[in-house]
């Protein structure tokens, strides 16, 4: 993720990447080369040699607390990967830490500025196919054992498929929906966690199934999809391009520009990350927060993750 950021770096005209920070040194020095940055031993000489004011985290989830605080001691604004922290409790101390030192905290919830899921958004908002009846959020694939040292598999570092992975999801149908009236969850349990979760959320009149995790086997290819059917139409994103279907007419196909990334892991598409980190540091410059992410919108989706989790462990005692 933190290739995936840097790609971003290099195409925004308003942020420059003026170092990294990595304790594995082959894994810095490659990372110097490819991006044209030094390294440093530590957050801190980061950014008193270089005068920075923003520490991207891309750091297991473990870690997010220590990195986001010491940044923000340092007076840097922060934007830190998802999920937030592992639980609320030490959200509630990252939150407290920005507000603190008076800087800016943004949790990395890309899939809100995703193209496809930023335009469901926008439907459900114009009432342009009536009143959203049901939607399905699909995400899944192989357990990405190619992250760092494997950190993903410890549950106390990772949290679990249901915490890494599916929150994209329990991020997104809060963003589109609210608070949910009531939630049931059930899923898959190993050594790693709740690998794969399963929940339906009543908003209102809305029904929400949230689907996906980690635990396929190895060849499996990652995919993310939704179906969402409105009183007049639908709209699908699901094997191909995002899709709007309606009585007695031909399938619309919503076209967006693909920007093609190098960062690794299983996105090969840099628009929702580019969109993203552009939100952050736009905002950063004109002196305002960021709306589409908060700090308490986030801390609210590891909230909702969590207890997601704890439903279906308590199915398993």
């Amino acid at each position: 993720m933190g290739r995936m950021h840097a790609n971003v770096y290099a195409l925004l005209e308003n942020a420059e990447l003026v170092g990294c920070v990595d304790r594995r040194t082959e894994k810095a020095e490659a990372f110097a080369k490819d991006f044209g940055c030094p390294v440093f031993a530590s957050i801190e000489e980061a950014v008193q040699a270089t005068g920075a004011n923003v520490v991207d985290v891309c750091l297991p989830t473990v870690d997010h607390a220590a990195a986001t605080i010491k940044g923000a001691e340092l007076g840097c604004h922060v934007i830190c990967e998802k999920p937030m922290a592992l639980d609320v409790a030490t959200a509630d101390t990252m939150i407290a830490a920005c507000e603190k030192a008076g800087v800016q905290l943004m949790v990395g919830h890309c899939i809100r500025y995703w193209p496809e899921y930023d335009y469901l958004k926008r439907l459900v908002e114009s009432g342009e196919l009536g009143a959203l009846q049901v939607v399905n959020l699909t995400r899944y694939g192989a357990f990405p054992s190619w992250a760092s040292e494997n950190w993903q598999a410890d549950e106390s570092k990772a949290g679990g498929g249901a915490l890494d992975m599916r929150i994209h999801d329990t991020d997104f149908i809060l963003y589109l929906l609210g608070d949910p009236d009531t939630m049931h969850s059930d899923g898959q349990l190993d050594e790693r966690g709740v690998g794969y979760s399963i929940s339906t959320m009543r908003f209102g009149k809305t029904v929400a199934i949230l689907e996906g995790g980690w635990s396929w086997p190895q060849n499996t290819p990652f995919r993310m999809t939704f179906r969402a059917m409105f009183e007049r139409g639908a709209a699908i994103m699901e094997g191909g391009p995002l899709t709007i279907y309606r009585d007695g007419q031909s399938p619309e196909v919503v076209e967006f520009a693909k920007m093609a990334t190098s960062g690794g892991g299983n996105i090969s598409d840099l628009g929702g990350y580019f969109v993203e980190l552009k939100d952050f540091i736009d905002h950063l410059e004109a002196g305002q927060p960021t709306t589409v992410v908060t700090p308490q919108t986030s801390r609210r989706s590891l909230e909702v993750a969590l207890e997601e989790i704890a439903q279906i462990k308590a199915k398993h005692q």
